[in-house]
């Protein structure tokens, strides 16, 4: 459920959305859009129907239940289930609907096999090896047993075989990509050595980017779709050059005031204000999830200025400095975006607060949505 209980705003431009799918895709030809995570906070069936139109072949989502939801909107196309079945209900709901979740063990495999047996009709899998990440998959000294174990499963069909990214955002981190793409040549060598067909899918939207021979037959580009770019801050951000920011959050000011210098201002008594100011209270707080680590440390864009946060976050108010910039209750700050020439980006928020771009949009997203097509 999106957080309903306060005055913010979240504004998500899908025609952003689309172009910035288009500009991805035609650079691998074949784009997985990954939607997961309620599309990153931008809203999972609107952002998809938007992809959809936009001629998106395949998605991926991170769960079984968002698979089906999206199957419903309905989607007809390649729907990938990242993490793969987590109960025995998901295993035969991705049957049900035709989802193809991937498999990062055997005993999934055995379970899937049953069902495509008693079905009578093979289940779609996608093999998931870990090449790097050491997170979840099957690994290269598995090789031989998996391609044993399906050659007895009749239930079962790969369709997709893929592995993920450790750093393909970081240009330093070459070797390190080079080697999960040799693994994973080696892996999908072996798999189609033993008579296997799929799709081999190892590219994110870095990887995507910055790596033409690791982007295979399948890519699955996530944050660019939401116009932020992986690579921002190294010397290969020029690569996403085009991509544009979708997400928009603003809230309302409740009451402009004096304060005057020595006095100070939030719990905590943290900001001492050092000269006669002026300040704003916005509404919005943590559990807006806006981040009490904006506290002393935040900025958001009021009426074409840049304000900084003064004293401690709250759980339902932020108060920021508007000395000399014309402001009234109602006006509204943008907490994220805002005029081109004032604008908070993403980027900014995620450097503020120590973190990455894809935990800004996953908690702003939290709050109600609006949509802007075209």
């Amino acid at each position: 459920m999106p957080i309903d209980y306060n005055k913010i705003t979240v504004r998500v431009d899908l025609d952003r959305i689309k172009t910035n799918f288009e500009i991805l895709n035609r650079l691998g030809g074949n784009a997985a859009a990954v939607v997961k995570s309620d599309a990153y906070g931008h809203g999972l069936l609107a952002v998809s129907r938007t992809l959809a139109k936009a001629g998106a072949k395949n998605m991926a989502v991170g769960t079984v239940e968002e698979g089906v939801r999206l199957r419903k909107m309905p989607y007809e196309g390649r729907i990938l289930v990242l993490m793969g079945p987590l109960d025995l209900e998901e295993y035969e709901d991705l049957a049900e609907h035709g989802l193809v979740p991937f498999i990062v063990s055997f005993e999934q495999l055995s379970v899937l096999d049953r069902i495509g047996r008693r079905r009578e009709r093979p289940v779609k899998i996608a093999l998931k090896f870990d090449t790097g990440m050491a997170r979840l998959g099957f690994t290269i000294r598995d090789l031989p047993e998996i391609i044993s174990r399906l050659c007895d499963m009749p239930g079962l069909a790969v369709d997709v075989v893929g592995s993920h990214l450790a750093v393909a955002d970081e240009p330093d981190g070459r070797e390190f990509t080079l080697e999960q793409g040799r693994i994973f040549g080696e892996i999908t060598a072996g798999l189609r050595k033993a008579g296997f067909c799929f799709q081999a899918s190892l590219a994110n939207t870095a990887g995507l980017m910055a790596w033409p021979e690791l982007r295979h037959d399948l890519q699955r580009p996530g944050l660019g779709l939401y116009g932020a770019n992986p690579l921002a801050g190294t010397d290969l951000a020029d690569l996403g050059k085009g991509l544009r920011p979708a997400m928009q959050v603003t809230a309302p000011v409740i009451q402009v005031h004096d304060l005057a210098r020595g006095r100070t201002v939030s719990y905590g008594r943290t900001f001492t204000a050092p000269r006669d100011m002026r300040v704003a209270v916005v509404a919005a707080g943590y559990s807006d999830a806006y981040s009490r680590r904006f506290s002393n440390n935040g900025v958001m864009s009021l009426n074409g200025s840049m304000v900084p946060v003064v004293g401690r976050v709250c759980m339902q108010t932020t108060v920021v400095d508007v000395t000399g910039v014309e402001v009234k209750a109602g006006d509204r700050a943008f907490i994220l975006g805002g005029p081109e020439n004032c604008f908070v980006t993403a980027e900014e928020l995620a450097r503020r607060l120590d973190t990455i771009t894809y935990e800004v949009f996953c908690l702003l997203g939290l709050n109600r949505k609006t949509y802007q097509d075209g």
